[in-house]
């Protein structure tokens, strides 16, 4: 029998967002700040090199995104927590496996060094461990517990790498600097979900297909790729200078899809309710789009400080910062309703902005030639993607009416 979830009141709902906002700010600030001391220190050259590792190891490490999903879900229902590790130790493995193909593939397409591309990529696997945990206590509705670890986490993995790079490291020693406060944090993250297994029930002992979580990555993966796959591809159609800069202004984009991130989290049990989906994804979307504004101009007044608080040798990118952060904000409606598709059971939600994407890419290989060309595909598609899903979302509800 599945545990019932029972209407959080407004205001319950209100400071749970609250709390799960102030730990991912706390680990969105952190992860940022890296950037400051990492483009200074590094040179945009070196720079470029260690963005575009990151946003790969992001990339693979979307089975271990869907997976804190489909653990919170499965929380929801009721399945039981032996179950739930196993298939947390399941994705675990293969995503380690998984990464030793993409530091070679890193190698190649980006034409990255072997130390540094695969001292990022061991870092995909311990993020498995920290959402299977993490969807535990999200699907519990432990959101303080939740806020305090998202801002843990957001230390244990920003500081090691903030103190590499003004140590003098290069690339390859803050990434694996990053790396081991990964491992730390899944450590810690593991503790707290394995504590807090007297508050919880689970009464169904069926195991969880591994399949359930490659469908959920299916869908995770189009809203992974479309953040990061401008950045990906700008080393492969840009000089290595001019990928340095996009990969300053894609600080932006990353900045403005992570903000709000805490909406997404908070709302999805209610998603997967079909009581409360339809209204629910239609409050939760405003919301976004409001910060989305915001948040698109602040980076517009933000812009000319770029050449005097970080470089003058990223001035040509300073008035560009806007156009990044809407980019990330219009992708952040995306993935909500991206996650809407997983809390339903239905994964064919992700086809629209995979059609999209698959055009996005082909459009930056043979059309894209500078950072403004980049920049301008990559905000045009996003909306785009967010049109045609929103669509597909709603003729999808109404066939289910009939």
């Amino acid at each position: 029998m599945a545990a019932v979830v029972s209407p959080s009141p407004r205001g319950a709902t209100v400071r749970s967002m609250g709390v799960v906002t102030a730990g991912s700010l706390v680990a969105n600030l952190l992860a940022y700040l890296v950037q400051l001391p990492a483009s200074r220190l590094l040179g945009p050259a070196a720079y470029g090199e260690f963005a575009v590792l990151l946003s790969a190891m992001l990339v693979l490490s979307v089975p271990a995104l869907a997976l804190q999903s489909v653990v919170a879900r499965e929380v929801v229902r009721g399945r039981s927590r032996t179950a739930l590790w196993r298939l947390i130790t399941i994705v675990t493995v293969a995503v380690a496996v998984i990464s030793v193909g993409g530091a070679f593939a890193m190698m190649g397409i980006a034409k990255t060094g072997a130390a540094p591309a695969f001292a990022a990529m061991a870092g995909a696997a311990p993020l498995a461990v920290i959402a299977g945990g993490q969807g535990f206590i999200q699907g519990a509705g432990r959101f303080g517990q939740l806020g305090g670890l998202l801002a843990g986490v957001g230390i244990v993995r920003s500081v090691p790498v903030i103190v590499a790079v003004v140590a003098g490291g290069g690339a390859a020693e803050a990434l694996a600097a990053g790396t081991a406060g990964t491992v730390l944090a899944a450590v810690v993250v593991g503790i707290a979900a394995t504590r807090g297994a007297s508050a919880e029930t689970a009464e169904d002992g069926r195991g969880v297909p591994a399949a359930t979580v490659l469908w959920a990555s299916g869908v995770q993966l189009v809203i992974i790729v479309a953040v990061s796959a401008d950045l990906l591809l700008s080393r492969s159609v840009l000089s290595a200078h001019d990928a340095g800069l996009f990969a300053l202004g894609a600080v932006a984009t990353k900045a403005a899809f992570w903000l709000p991130q805490a909406v997404g989290v908070v709302v999805y049990p209610r998603l997967a309710d079909p009581v409360r989906s339809g209204a629910t994804l239609r409050s939760a979307s405003r919301m976004l789009a409001a910060i989305g504004v915001l948040v698109t101009l602040v980076a517009a007044a933000a812009g000319p400080l770029v050449p005097t608080v970080i470089s003058a040798d990223y001035r040509p990118v300073a008035n560009l910062l806007w156009l990044f952060a809407y980019t990330g904000a219009t992708l952040a409606v995306l993935q909500l309703l991206l996650l809407a598709a997983i809390a339903r059971d239905r994964a064919r939600g992700g086809i629209p902005a995979s059609v999209v994407l698959i055009g996005e890419i082909v459009l930056i290989l043979t059309v894209a030639d500078s950072v403004v060309s980049l920049a301008v595909i990559a905000a045009a598609c996003a909306t785009v993607s967010v049109i045609v899903t929103r669509l597909w979302i709603a003729l999808t509800q109404r066939g289910a009416g009939r």
